[in-house]
This record gives structure tokens, sequence and C-alpha cells, in this order.
């Protein structure tokens, strides 16, 4: 059985618009080089932090879950653009914490790999690698 999920997109200035999901909003917007006002990230920005979001919310469960010894989770997230039509060729997500065990903490990664619908999205369109930094 399938679920959904639904945001809206709505237009805000000439050049910018908010996304709502829930009760939590964004601005989006283009760079003023680019013909906006640079009130916000760009669509393909917010693509890669979703990425980086939903991976980040993956790994934290994974590691409280297992009650592991990890802190100070940072992420790098990296998208090759390439153009007619523009769009992301690759997405590298590098991944940095504090911890003790390189093994377990290989373990978690893959374990949130696994649960991340953007990133299981995105692995049928891009080379999407992830790596622990």
């Amino acid at each position: 059985m399938s679920n959904s999920v639904q945001v809206t997109v709505n237009q805000i200035t000439p050049s910018a618009s908010e996304g709502a999901a829930r009760e939590h909003t964004t601005i989006m917007d283009r760079p003023t080089a680019k013909g906006g006002e640079n009130r916000g990230a760009m669509g393909g920005e917010h693509l890669l932090m979703a990425l980086g979001g939903c991976f980040m919310s993956n790994l934290l469960a994974a590691i409280q879950g297992r009650e592991a010894e990890v802190s100070n989770v940072r992420m790098t997230i990296s998208g090759t653009l390439e153009n007619s039509p523009p769009h992301f060729s690759a997405v590298e997500l590098t991944i940095s914490a504090d911890h003790n065990d390189k093994e377990q903490m290989e373990k978690l990664i893959s374990i949130a790999e696994r649960g991340c619908i953007v990133a299981n999205t995105l692995k049928k369109s891009v080379d999407l690698s992830i790596t622990l930094g």
C-alpha cells in the first residue's frame, strides 16, 4: 500500500516562492545574478539539502536506536551540474562525525541509506555516492 506526501509552493514575489510542508515553510529564490532577489536558496540547492536532511534524520535515528557513541554529525552534499537541460548528473554526500568505531559508523550509514526516501529516489536518476569522510 502506498502513501502520499504533499507540499505546496506559492509565488510570493516576482522571483520568489514559499514552500510549505505541514506547518513548516521555506523561501526559494534565485540569486540576484540570475534575476532573483536572493531571498532564499534555489530549488536545486533545496534538493541537495533535502537529501542531507532526509539522510541525517535516518542516520540520527540509527545512532539513537543503537545507542552508538557518535556525535557532531556533519554532511557536505555536492552536486555536479550538467546543461541541456540543466540537471545534476552526480551527487556526492560526505559524512563526518565524532566516533570511535569506523566499522559501526559505516554500518549506521548503510542503515540510513536504506531508509532515506530522497537517496532511494535520486539513485534512479543520478550517480549518487555516500562516503564517510
